[in-house]
């Protein structure tokens, strides 16, 4: 071959091992599903593209979580031109719920011993008192179990268990789930699951070539993981009461401190994870309003009437302020109770003692007479004076006193001073 014409070829081999070709890429989705862990997903699918990957294997170990994430990973899986082996493990991993779709969806799917997978069905989405024969409920039980049938019965897989997975919460191991034909391998560890994979061939007819190629980790960005941890409900619930009762304590006690600092950071965060997480506008308002109440009754007392009004608001806006029916998140009450308990009483403290502190009247001291100061004004008779820190208003007794002279205080009636020019 002539050398001239070697020289694109070795750098198109050059550039192709730059892009990434003949590597796996490794995804880790370790928690609930969300839009964080979602984009984190697309994301990592499209950089495998982009650098021709031969695989990518997505590690799973999820309860579940929300509809809308968990449907834009199954797309985003469904259209990747790199395939995509979805792996549940390590050992004591599970794909649950979401999980279980997104397991499906994969060009291979496999599993850990000591894993399971299963119990996809839409729990409560009117609520926990729903009933299996309310419409709204068979629409939705209907609606994912047709979905999750589809994606069975393309990757070639048991549509049966799959479509019992959502009607009837059905689980189950890894070794069942092989015998059934929900799953295609079994891998005790990652390097297991390449080793299994070298040679497999695809329902379309691609064959898998794995041994020997580098492993590149895609993990989260920071902004990822920072929005993954305010995913949980409980956080966020946490984060948004700090923020506003933080916020409120500054209001009642002078200065700046750490009401404005921790209240801000938190509120911040707070509003960080309700971009996240599916927000009940009517919730949120009843949590508001509570707090208003509450803060109404601190300053015009009602003898705790519109502060037990607030909390009831707030208790009512905290359970519906999250909308995560059907999912595998959830607003625990316990940490609903705590928080409201602990933080009425905190608020209805600090409040009290500082609009007491408001309230009470300045008490001249009875040392009064006989302490000097200075004239801020002429007193014409009369105007302001500064007395051991403080501005009184004081009539001039005596020789004319101008802004800047000492005085001294030779009476007091009512809040003011008569005072003279010292000498």
């Amino acid at each position: 071959m002539n050398p001239m014409r070697r020289i694109p070829v070795v750098v198109l081999v050059l550039l192709l091992g730059f892009l990434g070709a003949g590597e796996v890429v490794r995804l880790s989705l370790d928690g609930t599903v969300n839009p964080a862990t979602s984009g984190y997903v697309v994301r990592g699918l499209g950089e495998a593209a982009r650098r021709g990957a031969t695989l990518v294997v997505l590690v799973l170990d999820t309860p579940g979580g929300l509809d809308t994430a968990m449907k834009e990973i199954v797309e985003a899986i469904l259209a990747s031109k790199v395939p995509v082996a979805v792996w549940v493990g390590p050992p004591g991993a599970r794909a649950a719920s979401a999980g279980t779709f997104i397991l499906l969806a994969g060009d291979v799917a496999a599993m850990a011993p000591g894993t399971s997978t299963g119990a996809a069905h839409p729990v409560a989405l009117t609520g926990e008192g729903a009933k299996a024969d309310d419409p709204a409920v068979r629409k939705a039980v209907n609606d994912a179990a047709s979905r999750i049938r589809s994606l069975a019965e393309l990757r070639g897989r048991n549509a049966d268990w799959a479509e019992r997975a959502v009607r009837e919460s059905a689980t189950l191991t890894a070794k069942e789930a092989l015998d059934l034909g929900v799953i295609e391998l079994l891998a005790d560890s990652f390097p297991a699951l390449l080793s299994s994979l070298e040679g497999y061939r695809l329902r379309d007819g691609r064959v898998l070539r794995t041994a020997g190629l580098p492993v590149r980790e895609v993990g989260m960005t920071v902004r990822e993981r920072l929005l993954s941890y305010l995913a949980d409900p409980n956080l966020v619930y946490i984060l948004l009461l700090l923020g506003i009762y933080g916020l409120i304590y500054e209001f009642f006690t002078p200065g700046i401190g750490i009401g404005l600092v921790g209240g801000g950071i938190s509120l911040l965060l707070a509003l960080l994870g309700l971009q996240v997480l599916p927000v009940s506008v009517a919730g949120l308002g009843l949590v508001l309003f509570g707090v208003l109440l509450m803060v109404l009754d601190a300053v015009a007392s009602t003898e705790g009437l519109l502060t037990v009004g607030g909390v009831v608001s707030l208790l009512l806006g905290s359970f519906s302020l999250f909308e995560l029916e059907g999912t595998g998140l959830r607003l625990s009450w316990v940490t609903v109770g705590v928080t409201v308990g602990a933080l009425t009483l905190l608020f209805l403290f600090v409040a009290s003692k500082g609009l007491l502190a408001q309230r009470r009247r300045p008490r001249p001291l009875t040392t009064m007479v006989g302490l000097e100061g200075v004239a801020k004004d002429d007193l014409a008779p009369e105007g302001w004076v500064l007395v051991k820190g403080e501005y009184w208003r004081a009539r001039a007794e005596g020789e004319p006193v101008r802004k800047g002279d000492r005085v001294q205080v030779v009476g007091e009636e009512k809040g003011r001073l008569t005072v003279r020019r010292a000498e």
